[in-house]
């Protein structure tokens, strides 16, 4: 195979502020894996709460780069497990994954979903998300991207007054994040109040480790719980069982498409609902997790729509959240 790393620095449409950092543009690394003339892109972005950063993950890549090349590519979960044994991170594992994982499917004439058996007659529609911000700020994005269902982003001394102020401007489903932000008292506190205003779910309110905070709420709780950042990997989901009602899985946090499948698996096992996530990426990344589509309850896959500037062609979203699915093998991807 070849192999070919590139660094993009994707300028966002507006800063994108949730309740640790904000920022207005985005580090990514795009991977290229081509066999037998044809080429998979996967993508993996810079994320500082993981300490993860381009030049990391160009490091790790560049120190098999040889043992890459030299690899008798047959299929992404074989690949996947040699890439395992490397040591590399979970987003640099996920940059290869993605990359042959389209490979795969542009090899063999066919997108990923077919490849799974599985159909795109029924899926989820993606949220779209709005950051932290002024009230008239995110009043605005809203009116700027007119959306069935919104992601509230939260995390601050007035959370449930900024959804009452919301929800005067739109009908459409709320959900909200507060990426680890309040405590299990608050949760609780909070939950009737959001689930009066049109809130579906509360995503992450907790920090990732507090378990018996988790318990609490679970316990309490009139919203649905999901976790994210205490469901990074596989062995996550299990212990997430018992103190969440569904999991978002990140492509980049769990090391790519072969780890999610198996996530997706073992949280249905559990009766948890099960979302896929994205980060502020590229129609690259985004266009691996459509595939996954058939096989969600939720999705968040908005983040190419944040950009001002996209770098690459394949599954798009409609204005009204639809997937519009490219017939191409694989993920379907082509850089612009």
């Amino acid at each position: 195979m070849e192999l070919r790393l590139q660094k993009y620095v994707l300028p966002l449409k507006h800063t994108f502020r949730i309740s640790r950092e904000s920022y207005d543009s985005q580090d990514t690394l795009i991977a290229s894996l081509s066999f037998e003339g044809k080429t998979g892109y996967g993508e993996a972005t810079s994320n500082p709460y993981y300490q993860i950063t381009f030049n990391s993950m160009q490091a790790e890549i560049s120190a098999i780069e040889k043992e890459i090349k030299n690899y008798p590519f047959t299929t992404p979960t074989d690949f996947h497990h040699f890439l395992s044994t490397k040591k590399l991170s979970n987003f640099a594992i996920c940059a290869l994954d993605l990359a042959a994982h389209d490979l795969y499917g542009k090899l063999k004439e066919t997108p990923l979903h077919k490849i799974w058996n599985t159909t795109i007659d029924h899926y989820p529609i993606s949220n779209y998300t709005i950051g932290i911000d002024r009230i008239d700020t995110m009043v605005a994005k809203m009116e700027e991207t007119p959306w069935p269902i919104y992601k509230i982003k939260l995390g601050t001394e007035n959370d449930v007054a900024i959804i009452r102020s919301l929800r005067a401007h739109t009908d459409a489903v709320f959900r909200v994040d507060a990426n680890c932000a309040w405590s299990a008292s608050e949760t609780i506190h909070n939950a009737p109040l959001l689930k009066d205003l049109g809130v579906e779910f509360i995503e992450q309110p907790l920090q990732a480790d507090d378990w018996e905070g988790m318990e609490q709420v679970m316990h309490q709780s009139v919203l649905p719980i999901i976790a994210d950042e205490s469901c990074i990997v596989e062995s996550d989901v299990e212990k997430c069982g018992l103190h969440f009602n569904g999991i978002n899985i990140k492509l980049t946090k769990c090391g790519g498409l072969t780890p999610a499948l198996r996530m997706i698996e073992k949280g249905k096992s559990l009766g948890l609902k099960i979302m896929v996530g994205c980060m502020t990426e590229s129609t690259v990344g985004i266009s691996a997790i459509a595939q996954l589509l058939p096989q969600l309850d939720y999705v968040d896959m908005d983040g190419a729509m944040l950009l001002a500037n996209d770098i690459a062609k394949g599954a798009t979203l409609s204005t009204q959240g639809e997937v519009i699915f490219p017939s191409a093998g694989g993920s379907g991807i082509s850089l612009l």
